[in-house]
């Protein structure tokens, strides 16, 4: 009986640190995977349909950088939009596990939209996100930190 109860528990227990872990709202330093450096801090929220969305909420300075503060080449509705307070990710929804996919992400500093997938760390500190075009092979990936 007293193995029982453990073993519920422990089940339980994993249980609650798993769900936790799925939880992408809050704040995310995002970081450059050429550079290593912060580019810009995003706050996700969760939408009332279950997607998440991504705003700029602080662009952060990097040496022998100048951050843009209108996304000029980007498509409509973005065209000359401040990059602050941008919705940068769209649509991302949960599928299985630690994965996210269905999402739309765009860089503002080229204007080019991706879809893009996302999968979390087991410690729900990590995002890695992939943005591609057409297959994910053809991609790049980008690391953001939990900053909260």
């Amino acid at each position: 009986m007293v193995k029982m109860k453990l073993t519920i528990a422990l089940i339980c227990s994993t249980l609650a640190s798993f769900a936790l872990a799925q939880d992408l709202t809050g704040t995310w330093k995002n970081i450059d995977d050429k550079t290593g450096s912060s580019k810009a801090i995003l706050e996700i929220r969760q939408e009332n349909n279950g997607t998440y969305t991504a705003q700029v909420v602080k662009v952060t300075p990097r040496p022998g950088y100048t951050p843009k503060e209108i996304c000029v080449k980007c498509p409509a509705p973005y065209t000359n939009q401040p990059i602050l307070g941008m919705d940068v990710l769209k649509g991302l929804k949960h599928v299985e596990g630690p994965n996210y996919a269905n999402g739309k992400i765009i860089d503002p500093l080229s204007g080019h939209i991706y879809s893009m997938k996302a999968k979390l760390s087991p410690n729900g500190k990590r995002l890695t996100l992939r943005g591609y075009v057409g297959v994910s092979a053809l991609g790049r990936s980008q690391t953001w930190i939990r900053n909260d």
